[in-house]
């Protein structure tokens, strides 16, 4: 049982951080360098929002009985939500508004104590990281690591972008795009954009004529955005056979006489796709992300 569930919480049962670093100076050593050690520097901080107690709760009976954790609140015999509940006693603010209650991680057990070493971290540069953030992420998401050793990726282990230039670790809410599917944790730019769009400005728009895949179902309908075996991160090898997946004219006979497939436009009858000349669809059909000019997407 912990401490706190053991007594009141009395200005008294609170000793300070100096007593602290009597029996922690591993911890006390380097703690300065930590953004936590700022609720110290103040010493504006009521005792319960003052370094070692502000996590760990009134010390009091802990000096008293000589250490052991069943006299503190320890962070390794907390259950996940209670170690979140620790955290978000100060971090509330930013938190609750990536909506980390409700976030992937956070419902597989995933929280803050995790990723994070918060008395000390190899790679200070991430925010208390327990290792790089690219490394840290590859521990459990094994699978995109492989992506990410493709001959077409983005550059993650290069270093040129990292795992938080699109995906929020601590949850995001559901976007517009992909008709609300629940998100992997994706950031969200301006306007509930795609993070695709933070970087590549130029499929932006608005569009005169949209294409409506990449309007409403998003970029990964078309590119495999960690890595493919395909030019442009495309999804198939060659570009006619992953327009043929949505303009392959099945459906229903439409008002002019034109077949859709859900409202997709089928490839026209004069484009024989046996002929080389109509198997790269973006030689003709350039602005295939949307256009101002043509409903076709030509130029």
């Amino acid at each position: 049982m912990l401490v706190s569930a053991i007594l009141p919480a009395f200005a008294a049962d609170y000793v300070g951080s100096d007593v602290c670093k009597t029996c922690h100076p591993d911890v006390w050593a380097n703690f300065y360098r930590n953004p936590h050690f700022k609720s110290v520097a103040s010493g504006k901080e009521s005792p319960e929002n003052t370094g070692c107690e502000s996590c760990h709760g009134p010390g009091k009976a802990h000096v008293e009985a000589r250490g052991g954790k069943a006299t503190i609140v320890a962070f390794s015999q907390l259950a996940p939500d209670k170690v979140l509940d620790a955290c978000l006693r100060c971090h509330s603010k930013t938190l609750s508004r990536a909506n980390i209650r409700r976030s992937s991680h956070t419902e597989q057990d995933v929280v803050c104590s995790t990723c994070h070493s918060i008395h000390k971290s190899p790679a200070p540069k991430f925010l208390l990281a327990k290792a790089e953030q690219r490394d840290l992420c590859y521990g459990c998401h094994t699978s995109v690591r492989a992506q990410f050793s493709m001959p077409f990726k983005h550059r993650v282990n290069e270093g040129t972008i990292k795992c938080t230039d699109c995906h929020n670790p601590h949850g995001a809410f559901d976007p517009t795009s992909k008709m609300a599917e629940r998100p992997h944790m994706m950031e969200q730019s301006e306007g509930n954009e795609q993070p695709c769009l933070k970087c590549h400005i130029d499929k932006r728009g608005p569009f005169v004529y949209e294409h409506g895949s990449v309007r409403v179902e998003g970029c990964d309908t078309c590119h495999s955005a960690h890595g493919s075996m395909n030019a442009r991160l495309l999804r198939r090898p060659v570009t006619f056979t992953l327009c043929l997946e949505c303009h392959n004219g099945v459906g229903q006979q439409g008002s002019f006489g034109v077949k859709f497939n859900n409202g997709v436009q089928r490839t026209p009858s004069d484009h024989n796709m046996a002929d080389p000349r109509y198997r790269n669809c973006t030689s003709c059909h350039v602005r295939i992300h949307g256009s101002n000019t043509s409903e076709f997407f030509f130029r």
